[in-house]
């Protein structure tokens, strides 16, 4: 009986042992299909937030936080919006600011779509280097998240974290549009913690699947210069470029701090094939403009229908943007044009030249830092010099004038432009009409001391010149003040000067009957 019992107990508790093991594998079983909890040291409360910003449409936004434990680990927790439920996202903290991209340096724990979170705690990079809370706190690196292991091409989150996060600091400058007239935008250098740029093209109205070049220049977009900065292309679709910013192309070191005394521009160009057609342009750093400027007319010469303006813009360096614009130039013309010495009456020497104005659009843009004789010449010496500005019907015919103002101290100084539109009768008299002439034949005329004068010749084969004899032949020509002496078709152009003699004559260089006397009075 007594070996009946035990052996009856035996089984029963053998039995219960058996029971026992089986909840207990059924219990490992379960807590082999939960998330084991994250193991790691205490939080200090020392942390740091970053923001993750949407790619694309993804609507994925949220941040990235590092909390420091008290292990020398790192919690680093992502907690994101925009993601849904049955997803996974796997993401990584890479080397470099997002604009330059990078190798991964840290591989995060898969982010749970359903919850949008996602913890990791590390003390050392995937390479086995260790890494400290302020490390990674002022880490030269970003965050990808990516839509999910099999598309890790897919970016649906990204910021820059550590060094690379923004100030608040930032530069605007225009760009203004070129050959494509609806194309503009702004170029915007953002400060980073670590003194470097995160600079951000924008442009408008830029063509889907197009990329465009952009580079910053030397010197202002008015003198043109070599390439000192390339900037990654602007994506047509967006109309957006990234590009951070820390050293010329050169590698000499080019930082925030570089960006407003620069003597450069930015060029956008229409395609890597096409760099020679630009689509947006604007002046940069120490070249742009104040927003202070001096306007001057510039009157109607030899062609009645050509005036305009010349305006003067102060730039921050204290230079000049000379900007000219004149009405009713032919297209495809192309016009020189000077600041000179003196009044217009008086007349005087080229101090300065524009670059040429383009007929087309009836326009000149010119740097102005210097005269062409090396003096300094710059915009507060703008009000104060003596000098007129003269531009001409093209390079081949400089002595006739298509416009003329007098500018700084001799603004406002009036000068009386006539026009004498002269021809002939065959090889016996010049024929005058205009300033009080009416079909008359070789009159005398009477001009003034410190006016303009123009005669508009159609004569051919009858050269016209101003001489202190009456004589034919080249001889005794009188030039002072001048232009196209002996012109027998186009403008002679007459600024009497105030040593000019009492009487001077007109005279063909081949016809003694074709003459008349000239008076000069004050």
């Amino acid at each position: 009986m007594e070996k009946f019992k035990f052996k009856h107990i035996a089984k029963r508790l053998l039995i219960m042992i058996m029971a026992i093991s089986f909840v207990g594998l059924i219990s490992c079983g379960d807590d082999d299909q939960d998330i084991s909890p994250i193991e790691g040291g205490t939080e200090t409360g020392t942390m740091d937030s970053f923001v993750i910003n949407s790619v694309g449409s993804s609507g994925v936004t949220g941040t990235v936080t590092f909390n420091e434990l008290d292990d020398a680990s790192v919690k680093i927790t992502v907690s994101l919006t925009g993601t849904s439920s049955g997803n996974s996202h796997p993401a990584h903290i890479h080397d470099n600011s997002a604009a330059e991209g990078g190798g991964i340096a840290i591989s995060l724990t898969p982010i749970d779509g359903g919850t949008g979170m996602s913890e990791t705690i590390v003390s050392a990079k995937d390479d086995g280097t260790s890494i400290s809370y302020s490390e990674l706190i002022s880490y030269d690196g970003y965050v990808n998240v990516h839509l999910s292991a099999d598309e890790l091409g897919t970016i649906v989150g990204q910021g820059d974290i550590g060094q690379n996060i923004l100030t608040g600091q930032s530069i605007v400058y225009d760009l203004g549009a070129m050959a494509v007239e609806t194309i503009s935008g702004t170029a915007t250098f953002h400060e980073r913690v670590s003194g470097e740029a995160l600079a951000v093209i924008m442009l408008s109205n830029t063509l889907e699947g197009g990329v465009h070049p952009a580079h910053i220049h030397a010197n202002s977009a008015a003198e043109g210069g070599g390439i000192l900065f390339s900037f990654n292309p602007i994506n047509g679709t967006t109309g957006i470029s990234k590009t951070n910013v820390a050293a010329l192309n050169d590698g000499s070191a080019f930082t925030y701090a570089d960006i407003e005394p620069v003597d450069g521009y930015i060029n956008v160009h229409l395609s890597a094939e096409e760099l020679g057609t630009l689509v947006a342009q604007g002046d940069i750093g120490q070249n742009i403009l104040t927003g202070q400027s001096i306007v001057y007319d510039l009157g109607a010469m030899a062609v009645e229908t050509i005036s305009g303006t010349a305006t003067f813009h102060e730039r921050v360096s204290g230079e000049a943007l000379a900007v000219i614009m004149l009405s009713n130039t032919l297209e495809g013309g192309v016009h020189p044009a000077h600041i000179h010495a003196n009044s217009a009456a008086v007349g005087g020497g080229i101090l300065f030249s524009f670059n040429p104005i383009n007929g087309t659009t009836g326009m000149s843009k010119t740097n102005l830092a210097a005269l062409n004789d090396g003096s300094t010449f710059v915009y507060a010496d703008i009000e104060t010099v003596d000098g007129y500005i003269n531009v001409h019907l093209s390079a081949d015919e400089l002595g006739t004038l298509v416009a003329q103002g007098n500018i700084g101290i001799n603004e406002g100084t009036e000068t009386e432009n006539i026009n004498f539109d002269i021809t002939n009768s065959g090889s016996s008299s010049y024929i005058f009409n205009g300033g009080g002439f009416t079909n008359a034949e070789d009159p005398a005329i009477t001009l003034k001391r410190g006016e303009t004068y123009t005669l508009t010749l159609n004569a051919p084969s009858h050269p016209f010149l101003i001489k202190t004899d009456q004589s034919t032949g080249s001889g005794s020509t009188y030039n002072d003040g001048v232009t196209n002496n002996g012109a027998a078709t186009g403008t002679i152009t007459f600024t009497v000067p105030a040593s000019a003699p009492a009487t001077l004559f007109y005279v063909c260089e081949f016809h003694g009957s074709m003459t008349g006397t000239i008076t000069i009075t004050d």
